[in-house]
């Protein structure tokens, strides 16, 4: 039943899923999992959160499909919600991360793994997660306007919808990104 639904539109689908037919549902994700998927791991870093992440953005989706506009493209408004999840999850890090921090210094030594050395790491390994870091380090404006444009190759247009800004702020954004990921990585 889910070919027949491949031909319909965003707007259509949405229509199908607040009737009731469960196989709507199933046709958004199969048209925009692996993209929101991807917009969050980018984010985030981890494919496991980022795999969490993405379930709890399409089930905050779901539950608002009734706002969702159908003139809009539903990639945009399923990748905002997964903006929004990214953003929350990085607060509770950071909440996270203080209490972890906190520990006593007797309990480093449960926390060391067995994990290789970095220099076993293949080199092209290791820029990408040096590539990675320094986008992660960024501050989060910058950072999705790099992830939205850069990695995921949306339009300036489509970027600015997402964030819900100017088309000029998303090309200030960007320019500001890479500057600020040149001095980072010391090109």
């Amino acid at each position: 039943m889910t070919g027949d639904l491949s031909q319909c539109s965003d707007r259509d689908l949405a229509a199908l899923a607040l009737s009731g037919r469960q196989d709507a549902y199933r046709e958004f994700l199969a048209r925009y999992k692996i993209a929101v998927f991807r917009l969050i791991r980018s984010n985030v870093g981890d494919d496991n959160e980022a795999m969490d992440l993405t379930q709890e953005s399409f089930v905050a989706g779901f539950a608002a499909l009734a706002r969702y506009d159908g003139e809009r493209p539903f990639r945009l408004w399923i990748s905002r919600i997964a903006l929004n999840k990214c953003r929350d999850w990085a607060r509770r890090r950071a909440v996270r991360s203080f209490f972890t921090r906190a520990l006593p210094l007797e309990a480093a030594y449960d926390v060391a793994g067995d994990s290789p050395a970095v220099e076993t790491e293949a080199a092209d390994r290791a820029e990408l997660a040096r590539v990675r870091k320094a986008i992660a380090d960024l501050p989060s404006n910058l950072r999705e306007v790099i992830v939205l444009r850069g990695i995921e190759e949306l339009s300036q247009s489509e970027a600015a919808e997402m964030l819900g800004v100017s088309e000029k702020a998303i090309e200030t954004r960007l320019y500001r990104a890479r500057g600020r990921l040149r001095e980072m990585l010391g090109e």
